[in-house]
């Protein structure tokens, strides 16, 4: 994991990218737990979502060992689909899911509840935050949590747009 965030950082810095907060991710991910359909919570503004409601994302394991990723939503009343893959690296909470060719970014799963009924995922810059749950919406407790721990590996949490969810 060390080489990991090693490498992540000299990229950033070579590609004139900083990287400002902890996005380390959890020791264990239990990959049939992680599997399944997830309510996008909230999110960081960025273009390929940007003014989308109902959000969610599926999992799916595919024959040969890696994840179809099917991101859902609506965008001016119109449904919207975004088809990716994902491939599983050594650290197990460490993705790399590409939904344009083959261009992949780092999916890191930061946080995990012990039930698996949210999760809070990040990138390999500081520009990507998301917020998932099982439920269309958090129990109070809940996303205190994890805005704290959003919060304490320095994301500003400002940031984030809560969806919309039906």
């Amino acid at each position: 994991m060390k080489t990991t965030a090693f490498l992540t950082r000299i990229l950033s810095w070579l590609t004139g990218c900083r990287l400002t907060v902890d996005n380390s991710v959890v020791r264990e991910l239990d990959l049939d737990r992680f599997l399944g359909s997830w309510y996008e919570v909230a999110r960081f503004d960025h273009f390929f979502e940007r003014g989308m409601s109902q959000t969610k994302a599926n999992y799916v394991l595919r024959e040969d060992g890696d994840i179809d990723v099917i991101n859902t939503g609506f965008k001016n009343g119109k449904p919207k689909t975004a088809k990716g893959k994902a491939k599983l690296t050594s650290t197990p909470a460490l993705l790399r899911v590409s939904f344009f060719g083959p261009f992949y970014s780092d999916y890191r799963v930061m946080l995990v509840a012990a039930d698996y009924r949210y999760i809070l995922i990040g990138s390999g810059s500081d520009g990507y935050l998301w917020i998932l749950s099982r439920t269309p919406q958090l129990p109070e407790s809940d996303r205190t949590a994890i805005l704290n721990e959003a919060k304490r590996r320095g994301y500003d949490t400002n940031k984030l747009i809560w969806v919309r969810q039906n």
